[in-house]
């Protein structure tokens, strides 16, 4: 909004100019009180509609697991697109310029744009470009730096993702364009999740492995049309050696990320020690 809002002070006082160089035109035929008064009416319309429209979106696509990333991906396109629509409307049909001084108002913001927000312009075509490579969409978790989240907005000017304690991160466009970003499902609902458990390195790693996949493949979370894979890692903490169990299944949706890590950790554990592949003490230890 405040780009908008600085473009349509620059387009104001390019008329100015333009009037100067078309001398037969009426300076207050073409921009008056009135005209600036509708102008922000329907920037104020707009908005809330759009707003509207866009929560609206995002309510529906929430009800169907199935198509939810699909029908988020097309809202930053379609905000652009509607602004784009809002702005070209404004000065075709409220002022309705002359070609000659229309011309001069681009140019006159071209320029003074370029000079006066050149981090605002490159986080802008930043955001061009995300919309147009597609390297991730909302509703995706991505890792971006440090941060991982799954992406609720892609603006022109950064992009917002929430990350698992519920903290909203402002990431820039040109800095998630010069930065390695990592997908977890690229667009997909179903992703890839690897649950960790150390375990003594005396384990029958073969009855672990046999257990670990039966629960999983009982899970509510877990997504039967991928397999489900079962590593053993030697690893050392404090001078002492362990093994790390890596259970790799498939969630059917990707918010149920975290809930399958949990469950995984917690019912398998209690698996082993039911029957009795893992005694408490050596857990403590």
């Amino acid at each position: 909004m405040r780009l908008l809002t600085l473009i349509f002070l620059l387009f104001i006082n390019s008329f100015c100019y333009g009037a100067e160089i078309e001398k037969s035109i009426n300076f207050t035929e073409i921009i008056s009180i009135s005209k600036i008064l509708w102008t922000i009416f329907f920037f104020i319309i707009s908005y809330f509609l759009i707003t509207l429209f866009t929560k609206t979106v995002e309510f529906f696509a929430e009800k169907s697991s199935r198509l939810r990333i699909t029908i988020k991906g097309f809202i930053p396109v379609i905000r652009i697109i509607f602004w784009i629509t809002t702005i070209t409307l404004i000065i075709k049909v409220i002022y309705n310029p002359p070609m000659q001084m229309l011309m001069t108002t681009v140019a006159s913001i071209a320029i003074a744009v370029g000079f006066a927000t050149q981090d605002l312009l490159k986080n802008i075509f930043g955001g061009i470009m995300l919309l147009f490579d597609r390297p991730f969409k909302v509703g995706d978790k991505i890792q971006v730096g440090d941060n991982y989240g799954e992406v609720i907005t892609i603006g022109l000017r950064a992009t917002r993702i929430v990350t698992p304690d519920d903290s909203t991160v402002v990431v820039p466009n040109m800095t998630i364009m010069n930065t390695y970003i990592s997908n977890s499902n690229s667009g997909e609902l179903y992703c890839q999740v690897v649950a960790k458990i150390m375990l003594p390195i005396d384990v029958d790693t073969q009855r672990v492995r046999k257990i670990a996949i039966q629960v999983a493949q009982v899970s509510k979370y877990i997504y039967l049309n991928k397999p489900i894979v079962v590593l053993f890692s030697n690893k050392m903490n404090e001078q002492r050696a362990y093994i790390e169990m890596s259970l790799k299944a498939y969630v059917m949706d990707i918010r149920y990320e975290f809930a399958f890590k949990s469950d995984m950790s917690e019912i398998v554990l209690k698996e082993l020690l039911a029957k009795e592949i893992l005694k408490k003490d050596a857990l403590s230890n």
